[in-house]
């Protein structure tokens, strides 16, 4: 039992047990916070005295074990729960599976390494019953919190995201990027099925994807040092929170990873030219071999690229890596031939060259990013449905008794 043997049941606080319907939800995002599961709850146990609480823990499938941990406090505390996801991650999908996994009518969001101010939480959930609020958020960068010891490079970065934050943020949250908050169920569910889930600033989303204003209050707190576990944030943070902001701004119109797409397909065209010119004029290579190369070359340089940042949530690997990399070279080269025949008909209806070659290469665009989507990047939830119907035909395959119950019309 690891760091539990030695409480056994006697060691287990009263408030430590649900007793009733669960009125406050604590959810917590975690990678590799084994060391700091115990600590944090024991103080969550402390502040939380006397309210009818659960933490959720939302563990990104760690190796060091914190899921284990946890579901071991939860065979002797009936409030502690695990949710722990495979092959995915990411801080505001986390926080969004967490809420959903409970039914508590108000949630909490806090880190597991003891950076948040646990001690807000009982003046965050009465603040926010009292006033009939939506949320309630701890903030950084009032009058009394701080940001802790954070280097100075790391507080003009998180100043300069926070600026960038307005433009899709219209309320005015002194810490729009804040993790540490307090939402009431109902504005949650008002705002779910348009949240991004990118990257790691989910009170961020929610503001921006609620259909109204959120009343909301702001409580001081001082940012502490980490104790234990591994960053949920990567070298590709300032890619996500870019793609998020896009994805608020132009989503009902364009969806963001279809910019993406096309950005990248920009940048595309760029390596074949220098492809190409490299191959002809310093390599010698006759033109249409370098024509070739350079379209091989910028196709594999679009894929490596969408794989890396476009589907950034649904990557490819291994096997799937190289699979995904021929059938995109499949994909790209139907769309080229429809990028083609397209603009030489409307060059011949009409003889303007530059709205038949925009025209041409906008549905060559659509239809690389269609397919792209549907055959190589699948979303998981597509992957999940297309093997459970595998499976029901397979099933319905081997079943003798099914088989001998078809009709004539039916064979």
């Amino acid at each position: 039992m690891d760091d539990l043997g030695h409480r056994g049941w006697e060691g287990v606080r009263a408030s430590d047990l649900a007793a009733g319907p669960i009125e406050l939800a604590v959810v917590i995002p975690t990678l590799n916070e084994r060391e700091n599961v115990s600590a944090l709850v024991d103080r969550l146990g402390t502040v939380l005295a006397g309210i009818s609480w659960e933490a959720v823990f939302v563990d990104d499938d760690s190796p060091d074990g914190t899921a284990d941990l946890v579901r071991e406090l939860g065979q002797q505390r009936s409030n502690i729960r695990c949710v722990q996801r495979l092959g995915r991650r990411g801080l505001s999908s986390a926080c969004i599976e967490g809420i959903l996994a409970s039914s508590a009518p108000f949630i909490a969001v806090m880190d597991a390494d003891m950076q948040h101010d646990e001690t807000l939480l009982p003046n965050m959930l009465a603040m926010i019953k009292e006033r009939e609020l939506d949320v309630v958020v701890g903030t950084r960068y009032s009058a009394s919190g701080s940001v802790g010891d954070w280097q100075k490079s790391r507080v003009l970065i998180s100043g300069l995201a926070s600026r960038l934050a307005r433009f899709v943020v219209k309320a005015q949250l002194t810490d729009p990027l804040s993790g540490f908050f307090v939402i009431a169920r109902s504005a949650f569910a008002a705002a779910m099925r348009d949240l991004s889930g990118q990257g790691f600033k989910i009170l961020l989303d929610i503001f921006a994807s609620s259909p109204r204003p959120l009343a909301f209050a702001e409580l001081p707190f001082h940012f502490r040092r980490g104790v234990h576990g591994e960053s949920k944030l990567d070298t590709l943070v300032a890619w996500e929170y870019l793609t998020l902001l896009l994805d608020k701004l132009a989503g009902p119109i364009i969806p963001a990873r279809f910019l993406l797409f096309a950005m990248i397909g920009g940048f595309g065209v760029m390596t074949h030219l220098a492809a190409l010119w490299l191959a002809v004029y310093q390599f010698g290579i006759p033109f249409a071999a370098g024509q070739a190369i350079a379209t091989i070359i910028a196709m594999t340089g679009n894929f490596l690229l969408n794989n890396l940042f476009t589907y950034r949530d649904r990557r490819l690997h291994g096997q799937a890596l190289v699979t995904g990399l021929l059938s995109f070279y499949v994909v790209c080269g139907l769309g080229a031939a429809a990028n083609v025949g397209i603009a030489a008909h409307l060059f011949v209806a009409n003889h303007s060259w530059w709205l038949a070659g925009l025209s041409g290469a906008a549905i060559g665009a659509v239809w690389n990013y269609a397919m792209s989507s549907v055959f190589i990047w699948r979303s998981r939830a597509a992957k999940s449905r297309a093997r459970q119907a595998q499976t029901r035909i397979t099933s319905a395959e081997q079943s003798p008794a099914r088989g001998n119950s078809l009709s004539p019309s039916a064979a």
